[in-house]
């Protein structure tokens, strides 16, 4: 349990910067951003925690062993004295996953096949293309490197959104674009196509002080290393560090089925009391009673969802909206199309980098606080 490894938190390309940023507060080892995700460095207890509270990460990869190999053989014979039974069980099933660059060993399949028998012949453990637990080999420069995906299901899936719409925000992007709209809890925060309800139950949550991970299990619970009094200990601690939050979150959507499914996702994840979810289209929006806070909103882009001619219209009217009733509010907008985001007219600065999302590259718009 004393071991060190270097853990890979990933996330979107594009919010790398924002994830170490998260990674620093919460108390991560010298966490830098690489392509792809962030680098730390850590025990299990730290890997635990990575995948427990880390709201923008989308899976924790512990990197467990490393040794050159030139050709397959060598492959095969080193990969057989390599010690499985540290980190994984002969009565879990496994699969392995390979990826070769700028090596002599350059058959992605070979490799995987060489990897997944020394696993098998060696410990026992059976392998399967269906199994949870995934063993990541990299073979770069002739060097291969050997890493456990800690997580299982990426770390988006809280289990809590059971209902989602045409296309919903994941998770872990939501929070990290309420990250970089610079929310902390302390200000309410207002959705006015809120669809599933991503961005007002994860800000509610952090508001709150819920770890995202509290009501799910993690493949490193398949670990034969692994510790469940520790990490129930470790999960009591989060937990008791729940907040009381002042602030209300609003989530508003024409549909009457998202509004609904909203409500059922904000019960399960145990902010019903911090969220309120009404169905009414964009004119009819009024300015929440309290002090000002962030409007963040994930409009329909064209492309997969409605008519991009008619959409024009419909960001004009909620730019309408926004300046005329939501004075001092700043806004987050999230779209594929810097045409779209202009038509709001809204005083939005230099656009964030573009995110991988749903199958596009979207970016986030931001404004100071509307006169």
């Amino acid at each position: 349990m004393d071991s060190q490894f270097d853990i890979f938190l990933a996330t979107a390309p594009g919010l790398e910067p924002a994830l170490r940023d998260e990674a620093q507060e919460a108390g991560f080892d010298a966490p830098r951003v690489v392509p792809g995700g962030v680098e730390t460095r850590g025990g299990w207890a730290e890997v635990w925690r990575a995948n427990l509270v880390l709201r923008g990460a989308g899976r924790v990869l512990v990197r467990v062993g490393a040794f050159r190999a030139m050709h397959l053989a060598q492959l095969d014979k080193r990969a057989r004295k390599f010690d499985w039974a540290a980190f994984l069980r002969p009565d879990v099933p496994v699969r392995v996953e390979a990826t070769c660059h700028k090596s002599r060993i350059y058959h992605d399949r070979a490799a995987a096949q060489r990897i997944e028998r020394a696993i098998s012949e060696t410990l026992g453990a059976p392998v399967s293309a269906k199994a949870a637990l995934r063993v990541m080999v990299r073979i770069e420069d002739d060097l291969c490197t050997i890493s456990l995906d800690s997580s299982g299901e990426p770390l988006h899936r809280r289990g809590h959104k059971q209902a989602v719409g045409k296309a919903p925000m994941r998770e872990t992007l939501a929070a990290l674009f309420l990250r970089q709209c610079g929310f902390t809890g302390a200000e309410p925060v207002l959705d006015p196509m809120c669809g599933s309800g991503s961005f007002v139950i994860e800000a509610a949550e952090i508001a709150a002080g819920l770890p995202p991970g509290r009501d799910r299990d993690f493949a490193f619970m398949q670990f034969a290393n692994h510790d469940p009094a520790g990490y129930a200990a470790l999960r009591a601690e989060a937990l008791a560090r729940v907040e009381a939050p002042v602030p209300m979150f609003h989530g508003f959507d024409r549909d009457q089925g998202a509004i609904r499914m909203a409500t059922q996702n904000a019960e399960r994840a145990g902010v019903a009391g911090l969220t309120r979810f009404d169905c009414q289209p964009i004119a009819d929006l009024q300015r929440p009673d309290g002090p000002p806070g962030l409007m963040i909103v994930n409009p329909p882009y064209g492309a997969r969802i409605g008519n991009k001619k008619l959409l024009y219209a419909l960001y004009a009217a909620l730019g309408k909206v926004a300046q005329e009733r939501l004075s001092g509010w700043h806004v987050g907008l999230v779209t594929n199309e810097a045409g779209l985001a202009r038509a709001t007219g809204l005083p939005f600065g230099a656009p964030g980098p573009h995110v991988a999302h749903g199958g596009l590259k979207v970016r986030l718009w931001q404004t100071g606080p509307l006169p």
